[in-house]
């Protein structure tokens, strides 16, 4: 950023038409943000990868069934035997649930269990195109209806219907409760870090318009332009804008209390603060969103569209970070630092401070203290044997046991697994009959439904033997696709909802294979521009994938046995991939550009030395803060976000008080200018490291 943008944002005049042009952001974009819920897309086919079966197969069956409809399980149980009595109150309930506006079809049953123990009742349900919204509402009458007058039977409705009125429930207020949290958490933080009882609230005040203004741009363009938002990609988007828009107010703020103690006039000392800590911060966002946006190479739909939200929300976060904080902190003035205010001529207490002195320490022995370093992040990260990343079922993604978890054990327990959640196939008319021969040889398939032949398609359905969700439904899903492709000219395809869960895992495993090479490569491209360098961004790399590695170890191992997590989703690995290493590089890119800044004057080494201890406090205390947004995701009852909030809060805690602090400064002091290489700094000899203190004292300001 130049000194003449700087001067104008922050100038005596022009700082009051950067706030006015925010408040006109805000008026604008409040009243859009409020309707991001509106268009949100929770259902099935917007998760799932345009050219997968399933998807397919959604399209295919509209000619037979809405693609809003999803069935109800609604299932009854009395341990001792169903009663005449019970008898006759699950038949009226039938008789009551015929008659529901949202019914489809026909009510199925009540369908007997063979030990006399239970009952259930089939009801096709279209919700349209708001299903996920309204299934708690529906759902929560019906369960009105099935437990008046069940006299003790129990009563648990599960089946699509009931999973997404549970899954709805869950995310029910998410955004008001990651919002509140994650603004308690940044709050706490800052006031801890800048000790000071009114500062905190100019860049909570920032990333709050930051937000309001990222939610109306993602408004409009999934409105209009057929941007894909669902409650996941919003929920993180919450945390993302309030946790790195804080971690950019804390770098500008802690440059420009320096600046402030060199510079008598404020709105001189920010133009210089914007123009030192401005590119640092602006790569910084660069690296996290443009590793966002590689999310576009994606199969999965929720996953492709959580990039372009991802990235748009830490543009405009950076735009309000350096723009609106600027010109609010220099209108107010240097009291709002009380009571410890930054006085012009006044000593830099970072040479004295903690990280200084740390990085006397690490001086002493550098080789021994990056490769013990290593080691023990390399044994860390051993843990990753234990992950189990190949999807969770309906009963491990919920941190609870919910209604329809419940019903689900019951459905088993008398029915079998497979009841409630039929395999779908459809085929060509001609062959249907072949097709369904195919479908009922099949291993793990216990029954078949007569084809329904329309339009020249024939639609069936058939149940499994197994849990819609198991392994052995997936495997029973493989083996129903071999058996009808392979009859000539039948254009067969499976779908239904253990093929789609099939289907989004082995899309998320191509798009992590796919994707995380494309995310190394842009960082190095960005890296090597920003430092006009080979070598030093090659070391960086590396010291984030083994951060990340160490935390993904560390996380499989407390899943397992601290939280007792099933398993993780097929998502999870490259969601935290591309959070650690794009979040993790921003820390390295503080870090780096101050050394390189100072390199010129003192040499490698001993810049290694003042570029820690110029940086430490700030980076820890934007770890803090982002760990703690991110750690507000596992306050919910989702395992998937649980574990995500956690590993990545981990490992941004391992990067910024062990990777970016010991680690790289360890490989600073011992490569030493050839870090630099091909660049000219390589020519600067090496100074002989010295404490701190001396070389930020006499740092320049120009």
């Amino acid at each position: 950023m130049t000194r003449s943008v700087a001067g104008l944002i922050t100038g005596r005049w022009t700082k009051y038409l950067v706030i006015a042009f925010w408040l006109v952001v805000v008026a604008v974009a409040g009243p859009l943000a409020g309707k991001l819920t509106e268009v949100q897309s929770n259902e099935a086919k917007s998760w799932l990868p345009g050219g997968a079966e399933s998807t397919e197969v959604l399209d295919r069956q509209t000619a037979f069934t809405s693609p809003d409809t999803i069935p109800a399980v609604i299932v009854y149980e009395r341990t001792s035997g169903l009663t005449p009595a019970d008898q006759a109150a699950i038949a009226a309930d039938a008789q009551e649930y015929g008659r529901i506006p949202e019914l489809d079809g026909q009510v199925t049953g009540p369908i007997p269990a063979q030990d006399g123990q239970a009952a259930q009742l089939l009801v096709p349900l279209n919700l349209g195109e708001e299903g996920w919204e309204k299934a708690g509402t529906i759902v929560d009458q019906m369960r009105a209806t099935a437990t008046d007058g069940a006299n003790g039977m129990s009563v648990h409705i599960t089946g699509p219907a009931g999973q997404a009125a549970d899954s709805a429930e869950a995310f029910e207020g998410i955004d008001s409760t990651l919002l509140y949290a994650a603004a308690g958490v940044v709050i706490v933080i800052l006031l801890f870090t800048y000790r000071s009882p009114v500062l905190w609230l100019l860049p909570v005040i920032s990333a709050g318009v930051a937000l309001s203004a990222s939610q109306a741009v993602i408004y409009l363009l999934a409105k209009h332009a057929g941007l894909t938002v669902n409650a996941q990609s919003a929920g993180i988007l919450t945390v993302l804008v309030f946790g790195a828009g804080t971690d950019y107010a804390l770098l500008l703020v802690a440059r420009y209390r320096e600046e402030l103690r060199r510079h008598e006039d404020r709105h001189e000392a920010m133009a210089f603060a914007l123009h030192r800590a401005g590119p640092a911060i602006i790569a910084s966002a660069a690296t996290v969103a443009m590793g966002m946006l590689c999310l576009l190479f994606a199969e999965t739909n929720s996953t492709r569209g959580l990039g372009p939200v991802a990235a748009i929300g830490i543009a405009v976060g950076l735009a309000a970070m350096l723009t609106l904080l600027p010109a609010l902190l220099v209108t107010v003035g240097r009291w709002i630092f009380w009571p410890t205010r930054p006085k012009y001529g006044t000593p830099e207490p970072t040479t004295t401070g903690m990280w200084a002195k740390a990085g006397d320490r690490i001086g002493r022995r550098p080789r021994f203290t990056w490769i013990v370093t290593a080691i023990v992040l390399a044994i860390m990260s051993i843990g990753v044997i234990q992950l189990d990343a190949t999807g969770l079922t309906n009963k491990e993604s919920f941190r609870g046991t919910p209604d329809s978890v419940v019903g689900e054990d019951v459905v088993a327990r008398h029915f079998g697994g497979g009841a409630g959640s039929p395999v779908v196939v459809v085929a060509s008319a001609s062959q249907v009959a072949q097709v369904r021969a195919a479908v009922a040889g099949t291993s793990g398939i216990t029954s078949v439904t007569d084809p329904v032949v329309r339009g020249g398609d024939g639609f069936m359905e058939a149940t499994l033997s197994s849990p819609f969700d198991s392994e052995e439904a997936y495997e029973t899903i493989d083996r129903v696709r071999d058996a009808v492709h392979a009859i000539p000219d039948a254009d067969a395809q499976v779908g239904g909802t253990t093929a789609i869960n099939l289907d989004l895992q082995r899309a998320a495993r191509h798009d992590r294979n796919l994707i995380i090479p494309i995310v190394l490569a842009v960082v190095f491209v960005i890296l090597a521009i920003l430092l006009r360098a080979v070598i030093a961004p090659l070391v960086l790399m590396a010291t984030v994938v083994l951060s990340f590695a160490a935390a993904m170890g560390v996380s499989a191992l407390a899943f397992k046995y601290i939280f007792g997590f099933g398993g993780a989703d097929s998502s999870f690995p490259l969601f935290v991939f591309v959070f650690l290493v794009a979040l993790g590089i921003d820390y390295n890119i503080f870090l780096m550009t101050r050394v390189r800044e100072e390199a010129s004057r003192h040499g490698t080494r001993r810049a290694a030395l003042v570029g820690l201890a110029a940086t430490g406090g700030v980076i820890t205390s934007a770890g803090l803060v982002l760990a703690g947004t991110f750690l507000v995701l596992f306050t919910l009852p989702l395992t998937a976000f649980a574990e995500i909030g956690f590993a990545v809060a981990f490992g941004v805690l391992l990067d910024t008080i062990v990777v970016r602090a010991v680690l790289v400064t360890a490989l600073n002091l011992d490569i030493g200018r050839h870090m630099w290489w091909p660049s000219k700094l390589t020519q600067v000899p090496d100074q002989a490291p010295e404490p701190a203190e001396s070389s930020l004292a006499t740092a320049r300001s120009d």
